[in-house]
């Protein structure tokens, strides 16, 4: 009957709206993408431009591959960072980089920065020392951590005041650190997720190993963060030389759909709030997609039941003939 295929395409469609939930997220909490915080290809306009990211040092531009925040030559610095703060209370970065080079030694290192400072070019990593913020470094040469195997990534929150420790690995001001060996040069895309719930926990994930598969690198309790931080990255090189490719980064706004808060750092121009104020939607939970989707999956199924029947009963009617094409 026609309306089977149909039938089987919407409940499959269904199906997979609602299998999409990610497990790296807790029940009841979404995402809505930041695009003022994330870049992908090609990376630039037609001005040769990033409308919401200023890049500077020695990084390049690759608008087909990546951004590469230092070369693998000797004494490179690079960053980019986002030309507006992150606002969001709660959020989640995910990251693609590349991390490689030709040479069997090699360094020095990358990080991603949420900090008070600005694209400010300095010796942790090619950005600022005495920062105020969260540092997160993938340093990938060591220099004296006993008992740590490298590349080794660890998470440093700034006060403005204390300096980051290059010549003990930063062993002294980390908050939390895991040993990450296969990151540099791994055969499948490399990528770090950081999801941050204001006064409740910092969590770093990251994929080396295998693609589609998450590691926890770290978890920590409440970590506070100024109200007013950019987003960004940079690498440095010394003596020892490395590529650090930045590829592709998500930033996405994490909130509760069970409460009444709507997102404060997703605007929507012109929306206006629904009943559990995500701007812009009727956001009672038959709204969206997905409710829509099984909707038109039960109303198929109605409809195609009530077809069957008509179509059985007026076909076996004593007396009743039944319809050909050529009737």
């Amino acid at each position: 009957m026609f309306f089977t295929p149909l039938l089987c395409l919407l409940a499959a469609w269904a199906g997979a709206v609602f299998a999409g939930t990610d497990d790296a997220l807790p029940d009841n909490t979404k995402r809505i993408n930041l695009r003022t915080h994330s870049i992908s290809t090609p990376y630039l306009d037609s001005d040769l431009q990033s409308r919401w990211f200023d890049f500077g040092g020695d990084a390049i531009v690759r608008a087909d591959q990546y951004i590469r925040l230092a070369s693998d030559l000797q004494s490179r610095t690079g960053w980019l960072f986002s030309k507006i703060p992150l606002t969001a209370s709660n959020w989640e970065i995910e990251v693609e980089f590349k991390i490689h080079g030709k040479k069997t030694l090699h360094g020095d290192g990358m990080a991603l920065w949420i900090t008070k400072q600005r694209a400010q070019p300095g010796p942790v990593f090619g950005h600022a020392d005495n920062f105020e913020g969260l540092g997160i470094f993938f340093d990938t040469y060591k220099n004296e951590r006993p008992g740590v195997v490298f590349p080794m990534v660890m998470a440093m929150v700034g006060d403005g005041k204390t300096s980051y420790n290059k010549n003990t690995d930063g062993k002294d001001q980390d908050i939390a650190f895991c040993s990450a060996r296969g990151l540099r040069g791994a055969s499948v895309p490399t990528k770090a997720r950081l999801q941050y719930y204001q006064d409740k926990s910092l969590k770093l994930d990251l994929q080396y190993k295998s693609e589609s598969t998450w590691t926890n690198c770290f978890e920590t309790g409440p970590v506070k963060l100024p109200s007013v931080a950019y987003l960004g990255f940079s690498a440095e090189t010394g003596e020892l030389s490395d590529n650090f490719d930045i590829v592709k980064v998500e930033t996405s706004n994490l909130y509760q759909s069970s409460t009444n808060e709507a997102p404060k750092s997703a605007p929507h121009p012109g929306a206006r709030p629904g009943r559990q104020g995500f701007p812009g939607s009727k956001a009672a939970k038959k709204s969206g997609w997905g409710w829509f989707f099984v909707k038109v999956v039960l109303f198929s199924m109605v409809a195609g039941g009530a077809y069957y029947g008509y179509t059985q009963y007026f076909g076996q009617k004593p007396g009743g003939a039944k319809r050909t094409r050529f009737d």
